[in-house]
């Protein structure tokens, strides 16, 4: 377990909004993100806000001490007599999918009025299936993901603040590996084991793939390739010109379960100007940048795509819609919508240079639009404007709650 002071602030509040409300709360999340901490911080301040403790039952079905439960009837009959006659009981499952049948579970659970529930899952397709179609309508979810900068930084107090975003940039957000020393073969092979155990348990073990060459292969190439327009077509073009071969169908079921696992999201274009959504191809960003050094060593430290990938991560914290811009001569690295209002942001390492800057600000001074524009860099600058497209530090960006509001 990490640091407590590692409060997740953010997260936690979003479980309190949803108490008592008659839907199930589900947090999920690549392994090690911290769901099991969550759901602790949480019950510590229900139990802080005057909530007795007995009316807490918590499980982790990765405990070895629940390899008893052999089905979903086993666990309802071990949760059951805790669950008290008057008032409100508040149950808490952490990885629910590993019970054989757990939607059954869930939702019989769900049907007792005097229970509030909350489940975590590290896998995509626990929300899919069965259990969506038990829960429709009956359910809301949130997406952990490790420590955004603004939860990081809080391990180094005495630090300056660029500084550390260096260390972030580069070893990533795990929590209990960001506090180990950078670089260390200690942090090195606890991320290792993290990325090991999501190839082969996550998604070798559970989609009984047998090929883990070509799984790491596949995996290798992702990571080195985050930020760059990619289709299945392209993959397995350049593959077989390295004298490679892997089928069309292996390859996009591979990637869907790399996705499924939450170690990579896939982002889909979106065309600009027609507001239509593209998907022959699309860019991958991994979920720790961490996770990447790890896999591809020091060629991993690629400033521009890692920065692009922080900048994906808490775009994906801030917003449910996120995509790939994309123009007649041009593209934007990131659109968000926002009821269905756009906003647009380039990422660049420096813009220092007057052509770069020239480039970069190219595409989004195309787009025929008033919405907000934004160009992010490393460059350690104050906030400038060019003919309303707001240039600034991505380190101010990433610690200012309002760092969206327009100049």
């Amino acid at each position: 377990m990490y640091d407590s002071k590692i409060r997740r602030k953010w997260f936690v509040d979003w479980l309190a909004r949803w108490r008592d409300k008659d839907v199930i709360k589900v947090v999920t999340g690549i392994r090690r993100c911290g769901k099991t901490t969550l759901f602790e911080l949480f019950r510590k301040q229900l139990v802080e806000s005057g909530l007795a403790a007995d009316r807490i039952i918590a499980i982790n079905f990765e405990d070895p001490d629940c390899a008893s439960f052999a089905g979903w009837r086993e666990a309802w009959e071990f949760i059951k007599p805790n669950i008290k006659p008057d008032g409100r009981t508040y149950v808490f499952l952490d990885e629910v999918q590993n019970v054989p049948e757990f939607e059954k579970l869930v939702d019989g659970l769900y049907s007792r009025k005097n229970l509030d529930v909350y489940i975590t899952g590290s896998n995509a397709k626990f929300l899919s299936g069965e259990l969506a179609t038990f829960l429709t309508g009956r359910y809301v979810e949130i997406r952990l993901q490790p420590l955004h900068f603004t939860e990081y930084i809080t391990l180094f107090p005495d630090r300056d603040a660029h500084s550390v975003f260096n260390d972030f940039l580069r070893f990533g957000g795990f929590p209990f590996a960001a506090q180990l020393a950078n670089g260390s073969r200690t942090q090195l092979d606890y991320l290792s084991g993290i990325l090991d155990t999501v190839l082969y348990k996550d998604v070798m073990a559970q989609n009984g793939y047998r090929d883990a060459a070509t799984l790491k292969r596949i995996v290798r190439f992702l990571f080195d390739n985050i930020g760059n327009l990619l289709s299945v077509n392209k993959i397995v073009g350049m593959f077989k010109s390295e004298g490679f071969s892997v089928p069309h169908a292996t390859l996009d079921t591979y990637i869907d379960a790399l996705c499924q696992t939450f170690l990579l999201d896939r982002v889909d274009r979106y065309d600009i100007k027609g507001r239509q959504y593209l998907k022959t191809t699309a860019k991958y960003y991994v979920a720790d940048t961490g996770l990447r050094r790890t896999l591809l060593g020091t060629k991993g430290e690629d400033f521009g795509h890692l920065l692009e990938n922080v900048v994906y991560r808490e775009l994906r914290r801030r917003f449910r819609e996120i995509y790939v811009g994309m123009l007649n001569n041009g593209e934007v690295d990131f659109v968000t919508l926002e009821n269905g209002l756009p906003l647009y942001f380039q990422v660049a390492h420096t813009v220092r240079d007057e052509a770069t800057l020239t480039r970069e600000l190219a595409p989004l001074r195309a787009i025929r639009d008033n919405h907000p524009k934004f160009l992010l860099t490393l460059d350690n600058d104050p906030p400038l404007d060019h003919d309303g497209i707001k240039r600034m530090n991505v380190v101010e960006f990433l610690l200012d709650p309002k760092s969206l509001e327009t100049l």
